[in-house]
């Protein structure tokens, strides 16, 4: 993946990415009152190659004038059918509001349907309002089933239905 956005670029994590990706996501987190989990829900920051790549998935970060400001990822799993989870979508508090989210968003989705994919499922905790905004006004729906601590809503969107 090699994309731009105005003048973001889109692009492929990189090994030499993965302390800044994590420095990037625990200042979204700590922003919004939410702890770092390196041993737990954040691992798969520390460890891409086994959580993502290795899997099916893809890991991508943002870049601003040559700093990583956001990142998104995406990675298999076992439940739904043929069904993805995306994860650690964040974005700088600098780079809110200028439609990098939606489309990221949209972005991630392009890649999971070209891969074969038909469920997309995001767990999100409610304090991350604009995420659950942004979630909720481009066709993901409530769905049950939390599996993440620091989470509190889930969401589902059956591809095919792109807004």
């Amino acid at each position: 993946m090699q994309d731009g956005f105005q003048d973001f670029l889109i692009r492929d994590w990189e090994e030499s990415d993965r302390t800044t990706a994590a420095a990037v996501i625990n200042s979204v987190l700590s922003e919004y009152g939410l702890g770092w989990e390196p041993e737990g829900a954040d691992r798969d920051v520390l460890q891409v190659e086994e959580c993502y790549l290795a899997t099916g998935g893809e890991f991508w970060v943002i870049e601003h004038r040559n700093q990583v400001v956001g990142t998104g990822a995406y990675y298999p799993i076992h439940r739904g059918e043929k069904a993805v989870e995306i994860r650690k979508m964040y974005l700088l508090p600098s780079v809110r509001g200028l439609g990098l989210g939606k489309y990221l968003l949209q972005q991630l989705e392009i890649a999971i349907a070209l891969r074969g994919f038909r469920e997309i499922w995001i767990e999100t905790a409610s304090v991350l309002a604009e995420a659950v905004k942004l979630y909720e006004s481009n066709g993901y729906k409530p769905a049950t089933g939390v599996e993440t601590a620091r989470c509190d809503r889930v969401y589902l969107k059956l591809l095919g239905e792109f807004n």
